[in-house]
């Protein structure tokens, strides 16, 4: 067995029980064997790493289990993003004719806009017309020469006259010639007429007694539009 001994010379600084101030300390001896300061030494670091070894343990568990929560609530999430999706397309599945429907919807709208963009609603103005007939003059024939979605109307023979959006011309029968001046006034003055004519008057008998034929035409205005279903109009 080894034995140590150490000796120190060092010098007290103050006065202890049992040394006299200014003497020699006493020589020191440590009796333990190396093994035995090897061993101690190497309980202190198992002692180390096994805290370390246990931290590190910790450590892991704690991130392993945040891993764990963090997957189970992207799984959660998953699941509930796929069942809306599934509802999302159903309804979607469901309504898959809404769009095609609201194209033609549109498309008839349009053919509507379109068809009636010219359209005037002549009985209005057949009552006018009636209502300001001279008492003795009736009316046979009635016609109009309209514009249309895809063509204008023709020109008035008249270079003078504003062509409108069409040319009405009606035709009667009067026992006695009418004032031109007041039926002429009379046709003005209906809304949307312009421009009145009277064309023609000849004397006509058919066993019986004789009567006049009148003709006349009137220039109808863009006002005279009935529309009904403009562009911007819902529903």
């Amino acid at each position: 067995m080894n034995v140590t001994v150490s000796t120190s010379r060092t010098k007290s600084k103050g006065s202890t029980s049992g040394s006299v101030s200014g003497a020699a300390a006493l020589p020191q001896v440590n009796l333990l064997p190396p093994e035995v300061r090897a061993a101690r030494g190497l309980v202190h670091t198992k002692r180390w790493l096994a805290m370390s070894v246990a931290v590190v343990l910790v450590v892991i568990g704690l991130v392993y289990a945040f891993a764990v929560l963090a997957r189970s609530s992207a799984e959660q999430e998953l699941a509930t993003e796929m069942d809306t999706t599934t509802q999302l397309q159903a309804e979607v599945t469901k309504y898959a004719e809404v769009p095609r429907v609201l194209a033609d919807l549109g498309r008839t709208k349009s053919a509507r806009t379109l068809g009636t963009s010219t359209e005037v609603q002549w009985k209005g103005y057949l009552d006018a017309i009636t209502a300001v007939l001279p008492p003795n003059v009736s009316i046979d024939t009635f016609s109009v020469a309209q514009s249309t979605p895809w063509e204008t109307a023709a020109a008035p023979q008249d270079p003078l006259i504003t062509p409108g959006i069409g040319t009405l011309t009606f035709s009667g029968r009067a026992s006695t010639l009418p004032d031109n001046a007041a039926w002429l006034d009379a046709l003005d003055s209906i809304p949307n007429f312009s421009h009145p004519t009277f064309s023609a008057a000849t004397i006509a008998a058919l066993d019986g007694p004789s009567y006049y034929i009148v003709s006349s035409t009137v220039q109808v205005d863009l006002t005279a539009v009935a529309n009904r279903f403009p562009a911007n109009q819902e529903g």
